[in-house]
Formats: structure tokens, sequence, C-alpha cells
């Protein structure tokens, strides 16, 4: 055996340690395993041990100081940290201040609610990303529409909001009540 074949086999040997790990609690085999937040390494003999382990281990992002920024709360800076659910910015003086910054700039799209009549509608965005536009007297008026709103009134209903909508045929209007649906005709 050659030299390139030494190194060949020592990386398959350590290709197969990793395939088959031991779980360093109880000695059982671990397995890969898939849960609701994802794939994980778990203790073959479940439900006497339970040893578990991520797959990928996440890096950890130290917090990173806002040179300039004040919190609005306690008047310390602001930082960017690393949560579970991503990156953010909140108060640097966590646990005393829970201040955490509205990263979700919501634009306002100038029209009135057409079912409270109190509100008007602002654009905002979803968790996939989406654009839809809601009432922002949100939880009392849960109205929302999933196309930019236009004033006017529907010419077929009656309905006081419609839709911009980008058709194959060009930009319609569309009254946004949903029973109705109905084309403007311009």
């Amino acid at each position: 055996m050659s030299k390139s074949d030494d190194s060949m086999f020592s990386h398959h040997e350590h290709a197969l340690e990793k395939a088959y790990e031991i779980c360093p609690e109880c000695g059982s085999e671990l397995t890969i395993k898939h849960g609701k937040s994802g794939t994980f390494y778990g203790c073959a003999s479940y439900p006497t041990c339970q040893y578990t382990r991520p797959v990928v281990e996440h890096e950890k992002v130290e917090d990173k100081i806002l040179a300039g920024s004040e919190c609005p709360k306690c008047g310390h800076e602001l930082a960017v940290k690393q949560g579970r659910f991503g990156m953010f910015i909140g108060c640097s003086n966590y646990p005393e201040c829970h201040h955490i910054e509205d990263t979700n700039h919501h634009e306002d799209a100038g029209v009135n609610c057409p079912k409270c009549k109190k509100g008007e509608l602002i654009e905002r965005t979803s968790r996939y990303g989406k654009t839809f536009y809601s009432c922002d007297h949100y939880p009392k008026c849960k109205f929302i529409v999933n196309h930019a709103p236009v004033s006017g009134s529907c010419q077929k209903c009656g309905f006081e909001l419609l839709l911009k909508r980008n058709m194959s045929a060009g930009e319609k209007l569309q009254c946004a009540q949903k029973k109705c649906g109905h084309f403007q005709v311009k």
C-alpha cells in the first residue's frame, strides 16, 4: 500500500467515525432524527436516554454596540444581537431594559379602512417576506388585503375600497370585497 492509499483510508475511517457516533451519556449509537425545530442527533435508546445535539453547530455572534445610538427607554446604547429568530437591534442594558427596535417600517397607504372607518391601511411584511395591507387599529379591526389599496368605490356593489392589480393585460382596479371581486371599467 502506498502513502496516498494510507491517507485515503484514514479519511474513510474518519467519515465512518462521524457516521457512527456514540452517545456521551449512555454509550448507545446516535442517530439522525427530524423534529419540528429541524434535524438533530439523538440517542438510539430514547426515551431511556434523552441526549440530543444539533447537526450543525451555530456560531454565537457577540453583541455589537452601535456607536452613537441611544435606547429610547433607558438611554443606554443599542446593540446588534442574535436571538433564536435571527439578528435584531436591542438595548445593551438587557435584562434590566427589554427594548427592541422595530425593524418593520410600516408605510401608510393613505387609504381609510373600509371596515371600521376609523383606522388607515398600512403596508406590512409577513414573516415570509410578502407585502400585505392591514388596518392600523389591529387587533380591534382585522381588515386585511394582499394588493395595494386605492381610494374609490366599486361600480357594481359600492364597496369603498379598490385594489390595484397587475394583470397580463396591464394594471386594473378590482373591488376589495371578496364576495364581489368586480374589475372596474375605465
